[in-house]
């Protein structure tokens, strides 16, 4: 049977050097090579191996010659199952055959299968099971023809298939061989009407399958671009003769619709259906993010083209994952350059509650908080962003990154029309990788026309990965990224580009092929020096995962996106676009490399405004300072009672020996000159402000105040108080404590009764500065809306001298000198009648008190309601001040100056003794008191006298009366 078959296949040699299909295939590396001598010679020698004749059953005039050959190989298509104890309700899995594998139906993964359940054996593509294929567990607890082994041994398979074709030679021969796949195949291998002779070698390429899962609807519909990018980059690889010569690329590829639910079925699917894909190639980052995750429990490499989530950038979650699309941290460094470059310190967020942009805004928090910049509204949502936006219009959001899809990114600015969010005070951040008219798309899950959604969005600023090289050079699949565009626009058959999903990733997709087919090829040698081959690819084997990762890893080419090359987390490093809607298309305004931090700005970025809007209210502090010519005023009147007291304080001094003076104890009064000049110099620090000095030297103008208004006010005050004490003190006691206690007034106890007072003063002046000593503070007011400009609000300030525990400190002050004020009123009062030539001033001093009490009393509590009214509070305190001052010295000192002018009593005492010849010195007042003791004894003797009269009268006239009446009388 064998001889006359070589008969044939030599004639066929002889007479049909190339024959193919009457429809050409589109890949030429798929025509079939000339069959020569050398392949005759080789079907004849494994023609001398095993055969089997077989007959076809769709064609009866052919025959089927089954070929096995028995080259052992290794290879196992499913994860090797265990061994497991067999019940009496079931069946323990049975090992797989070597080579082999068992299919489960239904994955089901018990440890004892169910009576009636079928299992598989599968062996490799190239493989078939001699023996039983299908075992069925019985109700013992066996399977079906578990005497017979089942085995998996390496097949070829061709056809002779011998068809009457008149007027062509009576017999023709043609031979196929069968897919790896299938391993008996009924179908007939003619593709075209009038089939013609096919002669094809047994030594084709061998395919390596990727498994593919693009997007063509859902949040973001990159498949429409970047499937056909992608096969375009395939079609290319399979045309090249230097890379992977004896392989060829094949895409099977499905909808993720960019969900990762329907992305788990989708998976299912590509594992557990052949043939055995050698990369996966996910796109979306959730669907990449569960893609990643379970690939590696399949020793599966993948390779994105369209995830920029952060979280993937994860070698210990994602130990074989690859993209290159960027990570969406790299837009990250080119916004916070952006803010610092227009000096904003403030923004917003809004996100969809997704893990892309959960992790790309944490770490966008993390480098603003670096950068100094902070991000004051935080705002997320699922599905509806009304409540977002309300918030952030309501919080004065300004400068706001939006982190969405696309499609939730017009329910966003829909609501961003109505909640009047845009113009010439906002500016968004938004993802570049939308489509262009993105705006402009009819979506019925919004309720805004087009007009809305373009006025909306004007000016907005996107941030995108530079995913077009910008240079016209050729890189390694020889096209230029303008030839790319060209050539995918051809691909898509006149679609619009802005109507195209994924069209910007297009050139990611594109050199995400061209990275694999490379890798792939640089595969090629070393696991031939380990003796292995790409094609025994299989989802246990970590030596060819591991030479595919080494490859992928150390990538580095000119691509149609730029150069394309891997970091550590396996991400794309790249380049970040900038660009801004002017005019309702996007125009690149600049370029940012992050890892030079190069910013690369064209100038022609176009504002609503007249530039950069602010990124808040622009709140212009304007502090409020007092009234300069309320301060002339008053520090007028100040500077006048100074000089009023200098007069005082002289005329005092200079007449100090005059009797008249020494009796009003001229030192006391020479201390309230001096208090009262004090309390007036304190005007003038208590009217300087920011106006006049710088905030640095404020705090030693508060100390000015409070030293010299203090000290001012015991001095002044004190000695009053001294004086009104004592002669209640001396002049009010009964008559038998008079005599002594009038004798024993010495002018030390009232110096003393003032150093007390003045000391108390400063002391508790002294602890209050050590502990708590005085600083500015800045009031704050409501902000005040400016008529011409609405964008801004004036902020008023007002800056005041206090302490951390300013409230306790004047507490105890106020309190101690209001007990001072009330005493002394009770004082003057007490001691309006007395009269004594000691201290001859008393009722002045009394009358003093009375005013300076009075103005005290009402002005503390008065300033301290008014403390924000800086002209009010200013007033009330100078003037009550200046008064006070003004009153103690008049009523002082000019009735004594009014009666030395008057009398003349300019001389001293002994100017007066030399005129007069007597002597008035302190005897004079014993004398006087002497007097009075006489005068009063002469005023009883008196007395005595017209009482003694009196009765002498009554006894004349009862002499003289009738005697009847006298002795009624």
């Amino acid at each position: 049977a064998v001889f006359p078959m070589t008969l044939v296949f030599f004639f066929v040699s002889c007479s049909c050097t190339f024959v193919s299909f009457s429809k050409p295939p589109s890949n030429p590396r798929s025509r079939f090579p000339r069959c020569n001598l050398c392949s005759v010679l080789k079907v004849l020698i494994k023609l001398t191996m095993y055969h089997v004749a077989v007959k076809s059953p769709h064609y009866p005039d052919t025959e089927l010659f089954h070929l096995r050959s028995s080259r052992p190989t290794s290879f196992i298509l499913l994860p090797p199952r265990f061994f497991f104890l067999s019940s009496s309700s079931g069946c323990a899995i049975i090992r797989p055959p070597r080579d082999g594998g068992i299919r489960y139906r239904g994955l089901t993964q018990e440890q004892i299968l169910p009576v009636d359940y079928e299992i598989e054996y599968i062996c490799r593509g190239n493989r078939v099971i001699v023996g039983p294929k299908v075992r069925k567990c019985l109700p013992n607890g066996t399977w079906t023809d578990i005497a017979q082994n089942s085995t998996c041994r390496k097949s070829l398979f061709f056809i002779l298939i011998l068809i009457p074709l008149p007027p062509l030679p009576p017999v023709l021969l043609c031979s196929f061989v069968l897919s790896q796949i299938s391993i008996f195949s009924d179908k007939p291998c003619w593709d075209a009407p009038k089939p013609t002779c096919l002669c094809e070698c047994l030594c084709h390429n061998k395919k390596l399958y990727i498994g593919a899962l693009f997007p063509m609807s859902g949040g973001w519909p990159g498949g429409q671009a970047c499937m056909p990018s992608a096969q375009m980059a395939l079609d290319l690889v399979n045309n090249r003769s230097d890379i992977l010569p004896d392989y060829e690329l094949e895409l099977i590829h499905y909808d993720s619709m960019c969900d990762p639910g329907e992305a788990t079925k989708l998976l299912y699917d590509l594992l557990y259906t052949e043939p055995i894909k050698i990369v996966l190639m996910p796109g979306c980052s959730g669907v990449s993010t569960l893609v990643a995750e379970a690939a590696r429990m399949w020793n599966l490499i993948v390779l994105s083209y369209g995830s920029s989530s952060p979280a993937l950038s994860n070698r210990q979650r994602f130990p074989t994952f690859f993209r290159t699309h960027p990570s969406a941290t790299l837009h990250n460094p080119t916004r916070v350059r952006l803010f610092q470059k227009w000096k904003w310190t403030r923004i917003a967020t809004i996100q969809q509650t997704t893990e892309v942009f959960t992790s790309t805004l944490d770490d966008l928090e993390q480098r603003t908080k670096e950068a100094g910049i902070e991000i004051s509204v935080r705002q997320s949502f699922l599905t509806d962003p009304a409540v977002a936006v309300k918030n952030l219009k309501r919080q004065d959001a300004r400068i706001i990154v939006g982190l969405f899809y696309e499609t939730e990114a017009r329910k966003v600015f829909c609501e961003v029309f109505k909640e009047k969010l845009y113009g010439k005070k906002y500016v968004w951040f938004l993802i570049g990788w939308y489509a262009d008219n993105w705006f402009k798309i009819k979506d019925p899950a919004i309720n805004c026309t087009v007009e809305n959604m373009t006025e909306a969005v004007e000016g907005h600023v996107t941030t995108e990965i530079v995913m077009l090289n910008p240079e016209t050079v050729r890189g390694v699949s020889n096209m230029t990224s303008q030839e790319f565009i060209s050539a995918l626009m051809s691909r898509l058959g006149g679609m619009n580009p802005e109507e195209t999903g994924g069209f910007q990733e297009a050139p990611l997709a594109y050199d995400a092929v061209w990275a694999l087919a490379l890798a792939l090829n640089k595969t090629v040698a070393p696991l031939k020096a380990k003796g292995r081959r790409l094609e025994d690819f299989n989802y246990n084997n970590h030596d060819i995962t591991a030479e595919i990762y080494r490859a992928l890893n150390t990538s580095s080419f000119e691509g149609v996106s730029g150069q394309v090359v891997f970091d550590a987390q396996g991400s794309r490093m790249a380049m970040t676009l900038i660009e801004q809607l002017q005019g309702g298309s996007y125009k690149k305004i600049g370029y940012y490399d992050s890892s030079q931090k190069n910013l690369s700005w064209f100038g022609n970025d176009v504002w609503i405004g007249a530039g950069p809007p602010a990124d808040r209210t622009v709140v212009i502090e304007e502090y409020r300072f007092l009234s300069q010519k309320l301060f002339a005023a008053v520090s007028v009147f100040a500077g006048l009672g100074i000089l009023f007291g200098i007069v005082c304080l002289t005329f005092n001094i200079y007449n100090g020996n005059v009797r008249y003076i020494q009796n009003s104890q001229p030192y006391l009064n020479n201390m309230t000159a001096v208090g009262c000049m004090m309390a007036l110099a304190a005007v003038f620090p208590l009217g300087i402000d920011g106006h006049h000095v710088h905030r640095s030297q404020f705090p030693v103008v508060c100390q000015f105040r409070l030293w010299l208004l203090g000290l001012g006010f015991s001095l002044a005050y004190g000695s009053m108080f001294t004086k009104i004490w004592w002669v209640h003190t001396l002049f009010t006691k009964k008559d038998e404590k008079k005599e002594k206690k009038k004798q024993h007034l010495e002018p030390w106890k009232l110096y003393a009764t003032v150093g007390v007072l003045l000391a108390i003063d400063f002391l508790s002046l002294m602890i209050w500065q050590i502990v708590d000593p005085l600083h500015i503070t800045v009031e704050k007011f409501t902000k005040e809306a400016p008529k011409e400009d609405l964008d801004v609000l004036i902020q008023p300030l007002l800056e005041h001298c206090s302490s951390e525990k300013m409230n306790t400190w004047l507490g105890v002050v106020y309190g101690y000198k209001g007990l001072l004020l009330l005493l002394g009123i009770f004082l003057a009062y007490e001691t309006k009648s007395v009269s004594t030539e000691k201290i001859n001033d008393h009722r002045a001093v009394g009358m003093a008190i009375y005013n300076v009490a009075v103005l005290c009393l009402i002005t503390a509590p008065v300033t301290m309601i008014l403390s924000s009214q800086q002209d009010a509070s200013f007033a009330f305190a100078s003037l009550a001040i200046v008064f006070s001052a003004y009153i103690t010295l008049v009523v002082l000192f000019v009735p004594k100056m009014r009666r030395l002018i008057t009398r003349g009593e300019w001389q001293s005492e002994q100017q007066d003794t030399l005129k007069t010849g007597s002597s008035t010195n302190n005897n004079d007042e014993e004398k006087s008191r002497q007097l009075e003791r006489e005068n009063r004894e002469l005023q009883k003797i008196i007395q005595e006298v017209k009482t003694l009269y009196r009765h002498i009268h009554i006894i004349i006239i009862i002499k003289h009366v009738h005697p009847n009446t006298r002795r009624s009388l």
